[in-house]
């Protein structure tokens, strides 16, 4: 068996980088993706002292939007308010055409994410979801 030259050997992106003087590529530490929990706003006035642990989560419940369940007609009706089309307004919340439908008819009701949603959209208006 003859050994195979090692210029032969060489991978064709090898050779280009040579021919065209680049130097060989850099490996780079990528970085970790686990970052550090971000610190709650109010966190550090808690470990000074001066916010006790039942503040702070009466302070995260009136930060939270609440979620109340909708009927069938408030769905439309908030949908009518927003001046949008069972399409757009499904575009809008990241569902199909079909669900709003359903939403309105009664079908079936907005839950999870979608139900959160709502109430932003209810509350601040289509554009805070844009």
């Amino acid at each position: 068996m003859s050994e195979v030259p090692q210029r032969e050997a060489e991978s064709n992106a090898t050779r280009r980088r040579r021919r065209q003087g680049i130097a060989r590529r850099q490996s780079y530490a990528v970085p970790s993706f686990r970052e550090p929990a971000r610190q709650h706003p109010a966190e550090g006035l808690h470990s000074a002292g001066v916010m006790d642990k039942r503040t702070l989560r009466e302070f995260d419940e009136l930060c939270l939007t609440p979620v109340q369940p909708l009927a069938p007609q408030e769905i439309r009706a908030l949908r009518l308010r927003e001046g949008a089309s069972q399409a757009v307004f499904a575009r809008y919340l990241n569902v199909t055409t079909g669900l709003v439908s359903q939403w309105e008819r009664g079908e079936r009701r907005p839950q999870g994410a979608s139900l959160k949603l709502l109430s932003l959209v209810a509350e601040k208006g289509l554009s805070c979801v844009a």
